[in-house]
């Protein structure tokens, strides 16, 4: 007699083979890599927002020279650095800044007993008011002087907080990558060659001139939160939708699926905190406040803001930012689909000739 063996496909051996089948090395690394996305998230928002402090916001001071020159200097020593004053002459030299987007500030001081006033910049965010009102309050108390507040650019009556710039931006940018992502989950994340490379983008800026004026659209005369400026907001929404979809489309062709978790990464975990909403740069940590106007969100939120209430003054340097995202995104996904299309020519070429070669060496079949 033989010894009987265990059957080859026992439900513990069967178990083993479905379990090492879900969790492959792939599926093992793309779910680590959604626990780094994840722990990135918490990181960047509680870094940027648990202690909003200003730092160094601008702003001037009116009032004659030598009281000026007094009020500057003791504004610029308060510990922690949260002013960068300078003195002018005027205050309505100073109110021309203001509502140009240049300063967050103005102090008008006379050398009289009349109270001293902070002329302040509601439509720039409530949060920055909130911080110079602050700051402002404690030194003039310190001083014994009064002080009273003008709001000289106001946030719109539909505009609450002045939060509705950011959220338009954020929206917008949401829908240019999940547009390109969506395409990329249905007809593959890289584009088969430069022709289709090609036709997602110009989906996708159809897709963004659609998104520009739909956004544009709710947020002045269907809601009345951000009213008179439709045709730049939507130029704008424009430009933010396309710069999402091409750089998303860039990150696909560069790392496939992955390049939706980095494109996630950029606009979610490092954009939406340092983009400026609830929290202006000026009270974001160093690192959120540096990179905020080099990422697209923080460069829309400006403009759009700018858009509004600042006459347009000092968005060029955000749209360059923008565009420079847009411009190289579809560079890099068409170059990049170009390459694989010539290498992928040049390797069918190859394969084609050596089967030829094979061909004409193989001996012929003798006759019988």
């Amino acid at each position: 007699m033989t010894d009987s063996q265990p059957p080859q496909n026992s439900a513990e051996q069967r178990f083993l083979a479905e379990l090492r089948d879900a969790i492959a090395g792939r599926t093992f690394f793309l779910v680590a890599g959604v626990l780094v996305i994840q722990l990135a998230f918490v990181l960047s928002y509680v870094g940027a927002f648990h202690r909003p402090t200003p730092h160094h916001l601008p702003m001037v001071v009116a009032a004659p020279a030598p009281l000026a020159r007094q009020e500057v200097a003791a504004l610029n020593r308060i510990s922690g650095s949260p002013l960068t004053a300078r003195a002018l002459s005027s205050t309505a030299r100073g109110l021309e800044l203001l509502r140009s987007g240049a300063t967050s500030g103005v102090l008008s001081m006379s050398l009289g007993s009349s109270p001293d006033t902070l002329y302040v910049a509601g439509g720039g965010g409530a949060a920055t008011v909130t911080a110079l009102q602050d700051v402002i309050t404690g030194a003039e108390k310190a001083a014994h002087r009064r002080l009273t507040f003008v709001d000289a650019v106001p946030a719109q009556a539909g505009d609450a907080r002045g939060l509705s710039g950011f959220y338009l931006v954020i929206g917008w940018l949401i829908g240019g990558y999940l547009a390109a992502a969506l395409l990329a989950i249905a007809h593959g994340a890289q584009p088969s060659n430069t022709r289709r490379a090609a036709i997602r983008l110009i989906a996708m800026a159809l897709y963004a001139v659609a998104s520009g004026i739909g956004g544009a659209l709710i947020v002045g005369p269907l809601l009345g939160a951000l009213t008179g400026h439709t045709l730049a907001l939507w130029a704008l929404g424009t430009l933010l939708v396309f710069a999402a979809a091409a750089v998303t489309m860039a990150f696909q062709v560069l790392a496939g699926v992955l390049g939706i978790g980095i494109t996630v990464l950029l606009f979610v975990v490092l954009g939406n905190p340092s983009a400026g909403g609830a929290y202006q740069s000026w009270l974001l940590p160093g690192f959120w406040r540096a990179i905020g106007p080099l990422i697209p969100n923080g460069a829309g939120v400006q403009a759009a803001r700018h858009i509004v209430y600042f006459g347009g003054h000092g968005i060029t340097g955000n749209l360059a930012v923008i565009g420079v995202y847009a411009v190289l995104g579809t560079a890099v996904a068409v170059g990049l689909s170009a390459l694989r299309t010539r290498r992928g020519a040049g390797a069918g070429a190859g394969a084609g000739a050596a089967a030829g070669a094979a061909q004409i060496k193989a001996p012929a079949p003798l006759s019988s």
